[in-house]
């Protein structure tokens, strides 16, 4: 990812929100997000970041369909040996075009590289879909749970784990 992916990066991300939190999160919450202001934090985390922090994206005849994101796992404020993916989207057009799994793949692969022995991701519990998508590239639920809250409704995540090969 470059710095002028920014906004197409955004522009996915913002829109994975609104499709795939829709019954999740609050409506207004999803109708108020925005791409410019997504943009911006991006560009703001891509100038501070101290490289620890990947961000891939996936393109198709020159265009930017997906992106993943994946640093070392956070637990509160500290981080730890283990690798955490914190993102991962796919522009909406283009679901079941395998470009998930080659993200997920690469960014695993980037990981284990690395020497992480695991990645770790959280996710909202009630987010069928993409618990399916992880629990099919050897993901598993390994009990912890975290509160999350979004316009004062409670929207809990649940954290997977998969053991990395080294």
């Amino acid at each position: 990812m470059t710095p002028a992916d920014c906004d197409r990066v955004a522009e996915i991300r913002v829109r994975g929100w609104q499709t795939a939190y829709r019954g999740l999160l609050p409506q207004s919450y999803l109708d108020g997000l925005s791409v410019e202001q997504d943009a911006e934090r991006r560009r703001t985390f891509f100038a501070q970041s101290d490289g620890s922090v990947v961000d891939l994206v996936a393109e198709q005849r020159g265009e930017i369909t997906g992106w993943a994101c994946h640093g070392p796992y956070r637990d509160g404020e500290v981080r730890t040996e283990d690798a955490e993916l914190y993102a991962i989207y796919v522009d909406s057009g283009s679901f079941g075009n395998g470009i998930g799994q080659a993200l997920l793949r690469e960014s695993v692969r980037r990981c284990t590289a690395a020497g992480h022995r695991r990645m770790l991701l959280w996710v909202l519990e009630g987010n069928v879909r993409a618990r399916r998508f992880y629990e099919r590239a050897g993901f598993r639920v390994d009990g912890a749970e975290e509160p999350f809250e979004v316009d004062g409704v409670a929207v809990p995540e649940v954290r997977y784990v998969k053991g990395l090969a080294g």
